[in-house]
């Protein structure tokens, strides 16, 4: 995509400005801002309520309205603080990073590097997505050795799509426009390359990949089958971003192993074990998940009962 023209960037000064200054601020008083956020979308624009509450209800009916009410309330308010949070990527120390999400098993990313295998790391729009690419700051090997880079849809507005780039670039990782992620993975394997990249794994496949079909969150759900299958093209390790929120401005991410022999993996096992590990963490703290999201706007419905009992079986065991 192009970059940003002149013209643009002049018209979008102010805003710059205005969030480079919010940037500056201290946590503190960006969840004060926060906070008003919240009550905006929550109770004034009631930014796609109905979207949520449709969510919710299919989601838990067997939760009571109340506590439906109180899932959204708290999703909302951590939505707010999704949006502060990302701001704040653009004047953040690592040692402040480094305090606010804490990664654990890190070894199993290194593991890989050690062993000249790249990594699809699977995550999901969960907690704040856009802090795992501080990952970089906790393995032990730089971005010399490694090319960490996550995947992104390029946004239509120039300007916006240079100003996330610019985010998503804070901790030196790489950002791979989707149209191009498989060829600009192969190009860096034939290079002899490393990379660890990111996918978020969780929004509605596009229409012509939905032949991986679950029962995930009382619907069935389609789920995008890409970065299994380029796990299996590349031969590269799985794994997963198992992230937490602890309190307010604070994570924990675990990360998972799903595979490390991908090529041996029965169809859509990956995926699959994928969605139920993301599953059950929503089922643990709902908040935290992007219900603004339209995930079932397309009715699907089974196609392959075989991969889904595996996996059953696999997560049973």
């Amino acid at each position: 995509m192009a970059k940003a023209s002149l013209t643009q960037k002049i018209t979008y000064a102010p805003l710059a400005a205005l969030l480079h200054s919010l940037a500056l601020l201290p946590f503190g008083a960006l969840y004060r801002i926060a906070d008003v956020l919240y009550v905006l979308m929550f109770y004034v624009l009631r930014y796609r309520k109905k979207v949520v509450i449709k969510n919710l209800n299919e989601c838990f009916p067997d939760k009571s309205e109340s506590e439906r009410q109180q899932i959204m309330k708290d999703f909302y308010k951590h939505l707010a603080d999704t949006f502060v949070e990302t701001i704040k990527l653009l004047h953040v120390s690592d040692e402040e990073m480094r305090r606010r999400i804490v990664f654990h098993d890190v070894e199993e990313v290194d593991k890989s590097i050690a062993n000249g295998r790249s990594v699809v790391m699977y995550a999901a729009h969960y907690c704040n997505w856009e802090w795992l690419s501080a990952i970089t700051m906790w393995s032990r090997y730089d971005t010399s050795v490694m090319q960490f880079g996550q995947v992104y849809h390029p946004l239509s507005n120039a300007w916006w799509n240079d100003f996330m780039l610019n985010l998503r670039g804070r901790f030196k990782s790489h950002s791979y426009p989707m149209k191009r992620v498989l060829r600009d993975l192969l190009a860096a394997k034939n290079k002899g390359k490393v990379s660890i990249t990111g996918f978020i794994s969780d929004q509605h496949p596009h229409p012509n990949d939905i032949d991986d079909v679950i029962t995930f969150l009382n619907h069935h759900t389609a789920f995008i089958t890409g970065p299994e299958t380029m796990a299996k093209r590349i031969d590269m390790d799985v794994l997963y971003f198992d992230v937490r929120k602890v309190k307010r401005g604070y994570y924990d991410c675990t990360i998972r192993v799903i595979s490390r022999t991908p090529k041996d993996e029965p169809q859509y096992k990956i995926t699959n074990t994928y969605a139920r590990m993301l599953e059950q963490a929503i089922i643990e703290s709902p908040a935290e998940w992007l219900w603004t999201h339209k995930r079932w706007k397309r009715p699907v419905t089974p196609k392959n009962t075989n991969s889904n009992e595996q996996t059953d079986s696999c997560n049973n065991s």
